[in-house]
């Protein structure tokens, strides 16, 4: 999985970039990277508007975000703010100069740390319910064949599996071991000194995992099998709730996140298409990706995890304001 997405030939180093083969929230309307952008300004007043404050973006696919994110800013802010850009591909060509494009985060980030979609491709591992209702590794070949392994199943493997994703001994029952998701997200969340990291992703908890488990492909905007050969996008769902690092984490809905935001998907008032009708299509144009942004059983069911990091609890709680039925 790992040489299939990251290595020399793999599916993040293709010139096209994710977004030539499937849409992220980023590319789903600018309302997105306004909403991230009113989060990194509530960070900043909660840190007391420091002289330097940071907005990183994790897998930052071609800078989609980290630029929505910088034109939706308040100039005062944006004076301000040190721009950096964390992903494995080469730079973009025409990015803007002052944003710092790196392999991986800087340490003693005051500010925002913010990963959208980014675990969901931390490779991991797969184990299947065998015949005999032991958990075996799965392994696979380049051309997607797949087999149950021989030996037992390691200790870290089995630990994970124990405390967040138990499998019963009923026959082809899968779990993804999210270990690594955990380690890679730890290590993220490390580099934050003052501030808030927060991880988006397609999401379950313990106790709500799909009994197949959800490793999956895409290529040109369809759903394929996860091939390893570097010609599709290989992902997996993120258990966000064994990913959780600090004593504040919690995880909210998508929905409840932008909502808390401000991203509002009602309709104008009809009103203002006799009044002012360009501004009535902009307001409906707004309403309508405001509501695919936040919509039940698609994106705004994703996951928010919000981790905050060396700030009072009382203004890391006022980041987003989320109601109870809406938390995770």
């Amino acid at each position: 999985m790992d040489e299939a997405l990251y290595g020399p030939h793999g599916f993040y180093r293709r010139p096209e970039g994710p977004a030539g083969h499937f849409r992220t929230s980023v590319h789903a309307s600018p309302l997105f990277a306004g909403a991230v952008a009113e989060l990194l300004c509530r960070v900043d007043a909660a840190l007391g508007e420091p002289d330097g404050l940071a907005f990183v973006d994790m897998a930052a696919g071609r800078g989609e975000l980290v630029s929505g994110v910088l034109a939706a800013l308040p100039a005062k802010v944006a004076a301000r703010v040190r721009a950096c850009a964390v992903e494995k591909a080469d730079r973009p060509a025409g990015l803007d100069p002052g944003i710092e494009w790196r392999a991986e985060p800087p340490a003693g980030i005051t500010g925002l740390l913010f990963a959208n979609e980014w675990l969901d491709n931390v490779p991991l591992d797969v184990v299947e319910t065998d015949e005999d209702g032991t958990p075996r590794l799965v392994l696979v070949r380049e051309d997607g064949t797949e087999r149950l392994d021989t030996a037992p199943l390691g200790d870290d493997a089995r630990r994970w599996l124990d405390a967040w994703w138990p499998l019963s001994a009923e026959p082809g029952l899968r779990a993804e071991v999210g270990r690594t998701r955990d380690e890679a997200w730890a290590a993220a969340v490390a580099t934050v000194e003052r501030g808030l990291a927060v991880a988006v992703d397609y999401a379950h908890a313990r106790g709500a995992h799909p009994p197949f488990g959800t490793l999956t492909g895409f290529r040109d905007g369809r759903e394929t099998v996860p091939v390893p050969d570097g010609s599709c996008d290989i992902t997996a769902h993120v258990a966000l709730d064994a990913c959780a690092v600090t004593p504040g984490a919690r995880v909210v809905s998508q929905r409840a996140a932008l909502r808390a935001l401000g991203v509002a998907s009602g309709r104008p008032p009809l009103a203002l298409a006799s009044q002012d009708p360009a501004a009535y299509v902009r307001a409906l144009t707004r309403a309508g990706e405001a509501a695919e942004l936040t919509a039940r059983g698609g994106l705004g069911d994703f996951g928010w995890l919000l981790e905050p990091v060396g700030v009072p609890e009382a203004a890391a709680g006022l980041l987003v304001d989320v109601a109870d039925d809406e938390e995770q």
